[in-house]
């Protein structure tokens, strides 16, 4: 067979929809978006074409309320740095959740090196925050609390409504990294009271390297880029415009596509978690329904990851062991003891994760070859 591609959670291809209207961006249209002659004026209307129609997709009131960035990284450090010193003079206390992307992590412990107190949340086995542990975790000089959408590895969906209900009555502040389910499953800031959302274009068949943090008006936040006053003084740097057209059409597609795709999607995933299921000593991680479509999460006893991965790999199939962003540390992801695996169970674990071009054919494949596979590094391990 062709090389089977189950790591969608780590990157998307491009769509040939999105990379058809990024292309006259490179050339034909190629001004700077902050230029007030024809050139700059036709690449700024495409920006804020590309901004309203992320805007709507998340159900901002303003499309104003949307400020393009590098990626889902930068947005998450903009919001837990910058939010922590907006608010610096009401508190310097933060909450997160254990199993958040390093994204969110990594800065917040940025912020305890410089004399912020930070509490981390732990989740229930099937990786959700009790909002109710979030209600006991606020004190009066808390100001800012980060709980993810739907994780990254386990696909587990956060009750990110009832929390914003609990961060709106506290006046604190609520971020959320939403990079996995922007276009996968339907968002309204509204619904689930955010203050700031993270987003990603990549992981949603759009190119690498642009983003988006929605910053409800009213929101205190100080910038961390400082130059010139794009982004309404809120994100200095020339417009990636041939980024953010294809951030924008590839939301538009998304959105269009959700309603056949979701369940497709689901379908596929569930015949692959039915399948694995059955295998001696698998046991499959995440809640079994507040969760993504396409990321199946399954530990098998006896094996580890790496060899496993190696073994896929040989036979053309590509899925992962957790987060890109950590795939070259031999630490077992943070997220698994967080929903209390012991090391020998998380050893073994692996992500597969489905996306729009995944096909039957393919899941009854990777099915029909990995029992074999997996006895074989199961009997190295133990030779």
């Amino acid at each position: 067979m062709t090389p089977i591609y189950l790591d969608y959670a780590a990157t998307t291809p491009v769509d040939p929809r999105v990379a058809a209207a990024m292309a006259p961006y490179f050339s034909d249209r190629f001004g700077n978006a902050a230029s007030i002659h024809g050139f700059g004026q036709e690449a700024r209307a495409a920006v804020e074409h590309a901004r309203q129609i992320i805007a709507d997709a998340i159900g901002a009131r303003d499309a104003e309320e949307i400020v393009f960035l590098s990626g889902a990284t930068e947005a998450d450090n903009f919001a837990l740095i910058g939010a922590a010193l907006a608010n610096e003079t009401r508190g310097r206390h933060l909450i997160v959740s254990a199993v958040e992307h390093h994204a969110v992590l990594e800065p917040a412990r940025f912020l305890e090196s410089r004399g912020f107190a930070l509490s981390v949340l732990p989740v229930d086995g099937m990786g959700q925050v009790d909002p109710a542990g979030v209600r006991a975790a606020l004190r009066p000089d808390t100001t800012v609390v980060s709980v993810m959408h739907a994780n990254n590895e386990i696909g587990t969906i956060q009750p990110v409504a009832e929390i914003g209900r609990i961060t709106r009555e506290a006046g604190v502040t609520f971020h959320c990294d939403a990079a996995q389910s922007l276009g996968i499953v339907p968002l309204d800031v509204q619904t689930l009271g955010v203050d700031l959302l993270s987003l990603s274009a990549h992981k949603r068949y759009g190119p690498k390297g642009v983003g988006a943090l929605y910053v409800r008006k009213g929101t205190p936040l100080v910038r961390l880029l400082h130059g010139g006053s794009h982004e309404r003084n809120r994100r200095a740097g020339t417009h990636n415009t041939p980024g953010i057209v294809g951030f924008g059409e590839a939301i538009r597609v998304a959105l269009e596509a959700m309603e056949e795709e979701a369940p497709r999607v689901a379908g596929l995933r569930d015949r692959l978690i039915e399948g694995l299921r059955g295998i001696d000593g698998a046991q499959v991680n995440g809640h079994p329904r507040e969760r993504l479509p396409g990321i199946a999460n399954v530990s098998f006893r006896g094996a580890d990851s790496e060899s496993l991965l190696l073994a896929l790999d040989l036979r053309g199939i590509a899925a992962s062991s957790g987060s890109a962003c950590t795939s070259g540390s031999l630490e077992p992801s943070h997220v698994l003891p967080a929903i209390g695996l012991p090391p020998e169970v998380a050893a073994g674990t692996l992500r597969f994760s489905l996306g729009r071009w995944t096909t039957e054919e393919e899941i009854d494949h990777v099915l029909d070859v990995f029992p074999n596979l997996l006895d074989t590094v199961r009997s190295a391990l133990v030779s």
